[in-house]
């Protein structure tokens, strides 16, 4: 499946909300523009306040916008890994009564079929995500569509999420003027994007230290299958700085920015000045006691996650710990991974000019997860019960089709320049093509933007 086109990942972080544009070509992203603008109406990584957030999303939007030089219509956003469930799935239909080709729609019905469960009134599925399909009893295959069979099942696992959540991002992101094309889990768009393959495949544990929560999860077989989530990051180390230095919490955060280290043993004894609340002349603190208040609050964080960890028999990974996320940023934090983990410890830093920095992981995960997303894939998240993401009428998939008009997807804002395009009907063939497919997300994509 050929996913070029103009991709736009959206993080909506704690402290920050983050917006990159990227351009996905022949297997490469090409970032065009970013934006980064101060968060609000955000607590621990959940929208509390819709209207806040959707006017921050709004002024990261227009950075992004003009420093890419186009009008952003839709993004793709990352939802948390709160009160997360993952469930295997298995589905089954009827193909016909005598064998047929198996066709994209079939693909779409078993999935949904897999995702139907008993769920909490209180929660809601974040995605579908195949593992194999069956047709007819044969297994282990991964794209049935051109098969022949009676019946069609799939093997798959199910993500779901607190309806609150989801409802407030979609909500927030609606508000903004936005249409929101994928909703993706923040920790599988960062395990496919910071690990490569033999880390995802012999086991690898992921720690996202953001702002207001800290995310652990354990990639194994190329799959998610843990995740643990606590309210603690970046921002409590803000926090514990104010507090123990009496300065406020803007001078808090610039002395972690500036002199900050998360290892205490590798701080200097160098002294720097400390605005203090009450006092007309500043103090003078080491470096040395500014990494001992921060070490307490991180190492807190990552015994936290470890206690987990151990708990479930997951501290002997292969992979090690790759940590990432905007607290991750601290020197130092490294050594202090390794020294409670115990194992190898790496920094995730994407690779991109003007992305430097651990805090754009997120954003730029999202990018890579949706631009490499298969044509099962996409037929998957369709089925989704929370989907989202738009997927073109059937016969931008399947050719054989008498209509006369091509597909034309709604966008945010009306597009009064655009004009029905006439489509020819293509000959019919044995097995399916999707040249449909590839002129309509073109066309999609010509419409995101001004």
């Amino acid at each position: 499946m050929d996913n070029s086109g103009i991709y736009v990942g959206l993080d909506i972080g704690t402290t920050s909300i983050k917006v990159i544009v990227a351009e996905y070509v022949n297997g490469q992203m090409s970032v065009i523009g970013v934006g980064s603008e101060r968060s609000d109406g955000m607590n621990r990584g959940v929208i509390v306040d819709i209207d806040k957030a959707s006017a921050a999303i709004k002024r990261a939007i227009s950075v992004a916008e003009n420093k890419a030089n186009l009008k952003i219509h839709e993004v793709v956003a990352g939802v948390p890994a709160n009160l997360l469930k993952i469930e295997p799935c298995r589905g089954m239909i009827a193909i016909a009564e005598t064998s047929r080709e198996i066709t994209n729609q079939d693909v779409i019905n078993v999935a949904n079929a897999a995702s139907v469960h008993s769920l909490p009134p209180e929660q809601e599925v974040i995605d579908v995500l195949p593992d194999e399909f069956v047709v007819d009893g044969f297994d282990g295959i991964k794209d049935p569509r051109g098969m022949v069979g009676v019946r069609l099942e799939m093997n798959g696992t199910v993500l779901t999420g607190p309806k609150t959540i989801i409802h407030n991002t979609k909500r927030a992101i609606q508000q903004a003027g936005l249409h929101l094309t994928d909703l993706v889990l923040n920790p599988l768009a960062l395990g496919k994007t910071v690990l490569n393959d033999g880390e995802q495949d012999f086991g690898t544990i992921l720690i996202d230290m953001g702002a207001g929560q800290t995310t652990t999860s354990i990639i194994h077989d190329h799959h998610l299958k843990y995740t643990y989530v606590d309210q603690e990051g970046g921002q409590y180390v803000t926090k514990d700085i104010s507090v123990v230095l009496n300065t406020s919490l803007s001078n808090a955060e610039k002395l972690k920015r500036e002199y900050g280290y998360a290892f205490a043993d590798g701080a200097s004894e160098d002294s720097f000045p400390v605005e203090v609340v009450g006092q007309s002349a500043p103090a003078q603190i080491t470096e040395k006691y500014l990494a001992e208040i921060i070490e307490a609050r991180l190492e807190q964080i990552l015994n936290n996650a470890y206690n987990h960890l151990e708990n479930i028999d997951a501290l002997e990974m292969p992979g090690g710990v790759v940590i990432t996320g905007g607290a991750a940023a601290i020197p130092g934090i490294q050594n202090l991974a390794a020294d409670i983990f115990g194992t190898n410890v790496k920094l995730y830093v994407p690779e991109p000019m003007g992305l430097r920095h651990p805090a754009f992981a997120q954003a730029y995960a999202l990018l890579n997860y949706e631009a490499s997303l298969s044509e099962v894939d996409v037929l998957a998240k369709s089925a989704m019960v929370a989907g989202t993401r738009k997927v073109p009428e059937q016969q931008a998939f399947d050719e054989e089709t008498t209509d006369d008009v091509a597909y034309e997807p709604n966008t945010a804002e009306p597009q009064t320049s655009a004009k029905p395009v006439k489509k020819t009907k293509p000959k019919k063939e044995s097995s399916f093509s999707f040249g449909g497919l590839m002129a309509s997300i073109k066309r999609w994509f010509s419409e995101f933007f001004d």
